[in-house]
């Protein structure tokens, strides 16, 4: 699973069964309530790994969202107990943009580049 983590919405990305390709699945709230959403996600999906946007400013340090990110990445380890991966990602929601266009799905359009941008790492 790919996160693009922002303070007002996440992006959802799945990978295709044999963990190849990204795909966007989906875009929701971040409220009280989008970690359950995630866990029925992990369970549904079968998720093992979770790949998350690292969030840094243009000097390359942790932003605003880092920390939320950290609190998210200590929750799904104690939770769900798998794996969290932190994937660069900036400028990830402005290539999905330019890609899809600017819509609805933008965010998750940007977290299959994150995952997919782990994905191809692994291959090589």
């Amino acid at each position: 699973m790919g996160i693009d983590f922002g303070s007002k919405k996440i992006g959802i990305a799945l990978s295709d069964e044999s963990g190849v390709m990204a795909f966007p699945h989906s875009v929701i709230p971040n409220d009280a309530v989008f970690f359950k959403t995630i866990e029925s996600l992990v369970e549904e999906r079968a998720v093992k790994e979770i790949v998350i946007g690292h969030s840094l400013d243009l000097a390359g340090k942790p932003n605003a969202i880092h920390l939320a990110v950290e609190e998210f990445i200590t929750d799904v380890t104690l939770s769900l107990g798998i794996p969290v991966h932190l994937e660069p990602e900036q400028y990830t929601t402005q290539e999905a943009a330019r890609t899809t266009g600017k819509n609805a799905q933008t965010d998750a359009a940007a977290a299959a580049i994150i995952l997919e941008s782990y994905l191809t790492k692994l291959k090589n």
